[in-house]
């Protein structure tokens, strides 16, 4: 049975901008991580998807909606009951340079969370697990005295997850966790985070642009645009099926290793500029760049619908409670 560890209800995270305008960041999203599993959450920069993840860890307060967490409500905590949810939610940042502080050696980088919730009695078992930790990201013990700036990349975000393991949380937000590494590293990265996750019976909430990796690692995938989640299903079913245009655009953009199938297939190429979320369009946000918009995505927002079980969409060319059917083009 499933066991929705963290739900996502009506959420909306607004920011006031320069001469009181509003940047609507998150408009009205919904969604729900079970216990044990990858929930991806795509789309391109901008979108929204990282302004999530740090609204459900409380880093920014939210503007309307609700951040419910093994049911207590995030954003309702007193500072004990904040104190006590970062034992159980950790995250993993997007930049392994500016996320650890270059003053601090790897040691203490790893121990300071350890140390504020006073996790060990002695500073040999603080060390220990210092050690323990470097060992399961595939660091060594020696590596624990040196600093930030004296490791590649890879070994730098190696360290931040070693970091967010500290604590023994159960749910890791993983925002953007290889998108500042080499290619290579990226899939070494991720096939770490699958192992932990194994061991451990972590529950991620994986955010990235790149669908192609997104899926070597995610159990269901939100795709989001301009703010709003468009498509949301199992990850196998997104590639296989997409039925939102943006989400057929972000796959026909994948490049496939048989040459014959990549110069066969077509590609859908998106145009114009993604639009301001201070000033989105009316409607369905993507009608702008759509190459299938209809009159009626302009007068009116699409419904959140489940299309096919447990395939949801927001998209008009669904919607079979339109009376007019002209306006779909039917």
């Amino acid at each position: 049975m499933e066991d929705k560890i963290l739900q996502i209800q009506n959420l909306k995270k607004h920011f006031t901008v320069g001469k009181g305008q509003v940047l609507q960041a998150v408009n009205d999203v919904s969604f729900y991580v079970n216990k044990g599993e990858t929930f991806g959450l795509v789309g391109e920069s901008g979108c929204g998807k990282s302004t999530i993840g740090r609204t459900i860890m409380g880093l920014y307060n939210k503007t309307a909606g609700d951040v419910t967490y093994d049911g207590d409500n995030i954003h309702q905590l007193d500072d004990k009951g904040k104190f006590n949810f970062y034992r159980k939610m950790q995250m993993i940042f997007q930049d392994p340079y500016a996320s650890l502080n270059p003053r601090s050696t790897v040691k203490e980088v790893i121990s300071e969370p350890m140390e504020v919730h006073g996790m060990f009695k002695s500073k040999r078992e603080l060390l220990d697990r210092v050690y323990q930790l470097l060992e399961e990201v595939g660091l060594n013990r020696d590596h624990a005295n040196r600093y930030p700036h004296e490791f590649s990349g890879g070994q730098r975000q190696r360290i931040g997850i070693a970091r967010a393991l500290a604590l023994n949380p159960d749910f890791i937000i993983a925002d953007e966790p290889i998108s500042a590494l080499d290619v290579s590293v990226q899939a070494q990265v991720v096939n770490l985070l699958k192992e932990l996750q194994k061991e451990k019976g972590l529950t991620f909430l994986f955010i990235a642009h790149d669908l192609s990796m997104v899926k070597q690692i995610s159990d269901r995938i939100g795709v989001m645009y301009l703010g709003n989640m468009v498509e949301l299903t199992e990850s196998a079913r997104l590639y296989e099926n997409p039925l939102h245009p943006y989400t057929q655009a972000l796959l026909s953009a994948i490049p496939i290793p048989d040459p014959d199938i990549e110069e066969a297939r077509e590609r859908v190429i998106l145009e114009g500029e993604l639009p301001s979320p201070i000033n989105p369009p009316s409607g369905c946000v993507f009608r702008t760049r759509c190459p299938v918009a209809m009159e009626v995505c302009s007068l009116k927002k699409p419904d959140w619908q489940e299309v096919e079980q447990n395939h949801y969409v927001a998209c008009h060319l669904y919607d079979e409670t339109l009376e007019d059917r002209e306006l779909v083009g039917q």
